[in-house]
């Protein structure tokens, strides 16, 4: 399922907002590349994310222009360990948004990240409203996870994760824990910082051999396989956008 919209905004908008609806990046990513100076309007390099913009404007991303996109796209990937969430890398890795099909014109993003060692679902899109709403905490929408250690798990990383633990001025807490296994966890987020369960584990001395993430908000990964994506319903695009984290359909 594509869902195809016809894209009237109110003019004039906000050249990041721009971008976010041009298939170019999230809102916030997009006041990066607009901050870096590779945007242009009418010729002339602008590097204020807030500033506003005309139908009639020429706007070009690294001197090739940029128009809002008709078609919106909403897929579900299962991203496989070794793929970055990037739309570039310096390195030459091995991008996730390569393992999207080759039939989609239009450029879309990850919303949110995994990391390069991760697993699990990640989202990808073109709209720039779908993807701030899914990655603002205040939408509270929960990332469950499964994590596997390479030692046993301490019940005293479990508690102080769930009461919520300070490492390097920044604070981690998770919503829900369950313990699998001595060396396995099912652990449910709210927010999801850059890599905060790594960082929890490695404050306790303990190696993640495996992290997987299997939901966000009501889509769960189930039994897609590795590397295939997924054209997300309507339904579970109005359960993000209104968000939900459970299905209570049944």
């Amino acid at each position: 399922m594509n869902l195809k919209v016809e894209t009237k905004p109110l003019w004039p908008i906000r050249l990041q907002v721009f971008l976010s609806h041009s298939g170019i990046a999230s809102r916030r990513a997009s006041a990066a590349i607009i901050q870096a100076g590779r945007v242009t309007i009418n010729g002339k390099t602008i590097m204020e994310p807030g500033i506003k913009v005309q139908e009639n404007d020429t706007i070009c991303l690294d001197n090739r222009a940029i128009v809002l996109e008709q078609t919106m796209h909403y897929l579900a990937l299962n991203k496989p360990p070794g793929y970055l969430c990037s739309s570039h890398d310096p390195q030459g890795r091995l991008l996730a948004v390569e393992l999207l099909p080759k039939t989609i014109k239009e450029r879309l993003y990850n919303v949110g990240r995994l990391d390069y060692l991760s697993s699990g679902l990640v989202f990808f899109t073109n709209d720039g409203d779908f993807a701030a709403r899914i990655s603002h905490p205040s939408s509270e929408i929960e990332k469950e996870y499964i994590i596997q250690s390479t030692i046993p798990i301490p019940d005293k990383a479990i508690n102080e994760f769930l009461e919520g633990i300070e490492i390097d001025g920044e604070l981690y807490k998770a919503l829900r824990i369950q313990r699998l296994d001595g060396k396995s966890l099912r652990i449910v987020l709210i927010e999801g910082k850059n890599r905060e369960i790594r960082k929890v584990f490695s404050h306790f001395r303990l190696h993640p051999s495996m992290l997987r993430r299997i939901r966000i908000g009501t889509v769960e990964l189930k039994k897609l396989p590795e590397s295939h994506c997924r054209t997300l319903s309507n339904t579970e695009i109005t359960s993000l956008m209104t968000g939900r984290n459970h299905d209570n359909s049944n």
